[in-house]
């Protein structure tokens, strides 16, 4: 008697200490998933002469955007970029774009940089992407267009880009580094013990890249052990006009340092 009453205690004590953790990752899983690094207002992000950076109204915040201008560009690179850091470790490399004649756009999400206010669903997030691209879509109409993601921003890439492919405003190329099928499979690879409804950013990259009608560059760390290549290759063998570039060496983090990135950027730019 005094045995079952012991295990009983036991597991109810296991039961409420998982579902407390279950409760946390539910309500605070923003911790998990952003890792921002926000930057004092008067720090420029780039102080290159041909960029400029601005603060652009989105409902309930400002977001921190930085724009790259060639005096006659062929098109623009709209970036998305990875959960950690701010534009100042994202809007780099340059001079590549510049040779191509293509100028870039990219923004900090909420919290990031020098963006205000905190990132609180997929839809917001997914909708200020939209206000940011809606934005620049004029300045740009008649020109060559790529919509580009690295690692978190690949499925709000992939998701941008759909939605223009369904307003007959496809791409003329997405490009998506180091990308994952999906958050919820992410996770359930990464946190097998944690029920899949308790993720409220699945962020089905697979399901949007499905919908993809112009040419996509995947490129993948071939070492990437935070999103296996089997995601791209996924990916991949779900669309059309996908060819995907593996890595020899490249982890997930340090994909753009190779030599083999950047040449398949300029010559897929160069392709436009």
């Amino acid at each position: 008697m005094v045995y079952a009453i012991f295990s009983a205690s036991v597991l109810l004590a296991i039961g409420a200490i998982y579902a407390g953790a279950v409760g946390w990752l539910y309500f605070r899983q923003e911790r998990l998933l952003f890792e921002p690094d926000p930057l004092p207002a008067d720090e420029p992000i780039c102080t290159d002469p041909d960029t400029r950076e601005f603060l652009l109204d989105v409902p309930g915040a400002q977001l921190s955007v930085a724009h790259l201008q060639c005096p006659n560009p062929r098109g623009v690179f709209f970036f998305l970029h990875g959960n950690s850091g701010n534009l100042k470790k994202w809007f780099v490399d340059l001079d590549a774009f510049r040779q191509a004649n293509f100028d870039v756009v990219m923004f900090d999400y909420r919290g990031f940089g020098k963006s205000s206010s905190q990132i609180e669903s997929e839809q917001q997030l997914r909708a200020d992407v939209h206000k940011v691209w809606e934005h620049f879509a004029p300045m740009y109409a008649g020109k060559r267009v790529v919509i580009s993601g690295q690692s978190l921003g690949t499925g709000l890439a992939a998701g941008l880009a759909a939605q223009l492919c369904s307003e007959g405003r496809a791409p003329d190329l997405t490009l998506l580094v180091s990308p994952y099928s999906s958050m919820r499979a992410l996770a359930a690879e990464l946190y097998p013990w944690v029920p899949m409804q308790v993720l409220r950013y699945p962020l089905h990259t697979l399901e949007h890249a499905a919908k993809l009608l112009g040419p996509v560059m995947l490129i993948h760390g071939v070492k990437d052990e935070l999103i296996p290549i089997r995601h791209s290759e996924e990916l991949c063998s779900a669309m059309h006009k996908a060819e995907l570039l593996r890595v020899d060496g490249a982890g997930h983090s340090d994909v753009h340092q190779f030599p083999t990135v950047r040449k398949a950027l300029m010559s897929a730019l160069g392709r436009l």
